[in-house]
């Protein structure tokens, strides 16, 4: 026997509690592909404030963390390989599992002038 007119059995709720869950996933893939773009152009600026800080002769670190205020300490990486600044900074996520795989790299690079390295 058919169902009668109105009278759909639950299906509007499941159809309601699935299209809410979609949604929530869909901004949740949104949220992490606005941060990892975030994290990258704040890596790019980051590296090259860390190489022009070489270049008048301050510190690659502190120039890192002006670069990117608010930033969380253990979320940067800097290395310093002579004239070249390797910046990687970790995105935010509530997922610690993929923090680590969105991190992005930048560098930057400035001659250094003879005996600094």
């Amino acid at each position: 026997m058919w169902p009668r007119a109105g009278c759909d059995g639950g299906q509007a709720s499941v159809e309601l509690v699935a299209g809410a869950l979609g949604l929530m996933l869909a901004g949740f893939v949104a949220f992490q592909l606005l941060a990892a773009g975030y994290a990258a152009v704040m890596a790019g600026h980051a590296a090259e404030a860390a190489a022009l800080a070489l270049a008048n002769g301050r510190a690659a670190d502190d120039a890192v963390d002006a670069a990117v205020p608010g930033w969380p300490r253990d979320a940067e990486r800097v290395r310093r390989e002579g004239g070249r600044v390797i910046v990687t900074l970790v995105p935010p996520s509530p997922l610690g599992f993929l923090r680590a795989r969105l991190s992005v790299t930048s560098e930057a690079a400035v001659r250094l002038p003879a005996g600094d390295s």
